[in-house]
C-alpha cells in the first residue's frame, strides 16, 4: 500500500512543478509609453497617461504618484520601453516604488527599472524636460483606463 502512495505523491509533485514552469513560460512582454508631469516643493506629485501595447492591442494607462524628500521644480518626462513578466494587461496595473536622485535643467535623460507587486517589470528610458531637482523616495501607480 505504501508504494502506490509514494508513486502518487511523486507524480503529483512532478505535475505541480511542471505546471509552475508553464505559468512562468507563458509570461509575456509588451511595450509601454508614458508621459508624466511632475511638480513639487519638498513633497511632490506626478500624473500622466500612456499606452500599453500587448499582444497586438493597445490599452490606455493612467499614472499618478507622490514623492517624499527633496523635490523642487516641475518637469515633463516622456518614457518608452518594455514591460515583461505579464500574463494579461491588468498585470501592469499596480504600485511601483523607487528611490533616486537627479537633476534636470532643460533636457535630461532618464532610465529606470521598476517592479510592481504582481511581478511586472518596467524597463523605461526617455527624456525629461523642465527644472527638477530631486533626492527622494517615489511611488508611481499605474492603472488601466
Amino acid at each position: 500500500m505504501r508504494l502506490p502512495y509514494a508513486i502518487r505523491a511523486a507524480l503529483i509533485a512532478v505535475i505541480a512543478l511542471f505546471g509552475a514552469g508553464l505559468s512562468q513560460a507563458h509570461a509575456d512582454s509588451g511595450s509601454v509609453s508614458l508621459v508624466i508631469y511632475k511638480a513639487g516643493w519638498f513633497i511632490g506629485g506626478s500624473g500622466g497617461s500612456g499606452t500599453l501595447n500587448f499582444r497586438g492591442r493597445n490599452y490606455a494607462l493612467s499614472t499618478g504618484g507622490i514623492d517624499y524628500g527633496l523635490v523642487f521644480g516641475g518637469s515633463k518626462t516622456v518614457l518608452r520601453g518594455r514591460v515583461s513578466n505579464i500574463n494579461r494587461p491588468s498585470d501592469v496595473a499596480g504600485v511601483y516604488g523607487a528611490a533616486g536622485a537627479g537633476i534636470a535643467v532643460g533636457r535630461g535623460a532618464r532610465a529606470i527599472v521598476l517592479t510592481n507587486q504582481k511581478g511586472a517589470v518596467l524597463e523605461l528610458s526617455g527624456r525629461q524636460t523642465g527644472l527638477m531637482a530631486n533626492a527622494d523616495l517615489s511611488g508611481l501607480a499605474i492603472t488601466l483606463k
